[in-house]
């Protein structure tokens, strides 16, 4: 099989809101999570400066905040966010839900003889 297939509902929920999907995608070098976050909901302040790894968050479902070492971003659907390894982050719900999918991986920067540029070929979308 060259895929694998997973409903995030199937996932078991973690701090009320995270359905990581990296373990039952088996993914090897790229982290997936969709959050579906209550109202009033605050994820954990965190960074990754220890694995590395960059995120982007993309808010597909109603108004957040996003507090980037001590900066509030406001979110509203479409928006995505990137952020660096070092910076800490933290989800800020407001009164109605919200939902992100967020994706982290190592710096393509940190990687040798690549001058930190994907290479792209093809169709790229």
């Amino acid at each position: 099989m060259t895929y694998r297939k997973v409903n995030y509902e199937d996932v078991e929920q973690v701090s009320s809101a995270m359905h990581f999907l990296s373990d039952p995608l088996e993914t090897e070098q790229v982290g997936v999570t969709v959050a579906r976050c209550d109202p009033g909901w605050n994820s954990k302040p965190h960074d990754h400066t220890e694995n590395g790894h960059e995120e982007v968050y993309v808010l597909i479902e109603g108004n957040a905040t996003v507090i980037i070492d001590d900066e509030p971003v406001a979110m509203e659907t479409g928006d995505a966010l990137w952020i660096p390894p070092s910076s800490t982050r933290q989800i800020r719900n407001g009164d109605a839900e919200s939902a992100f999918v967020l994706v982290s991986a190592p710096s393509i920067a940190e990687e040798d003889g690549d001058n930190g540029e994907w290479s792209l070929s093809g169709f790229a979308g």
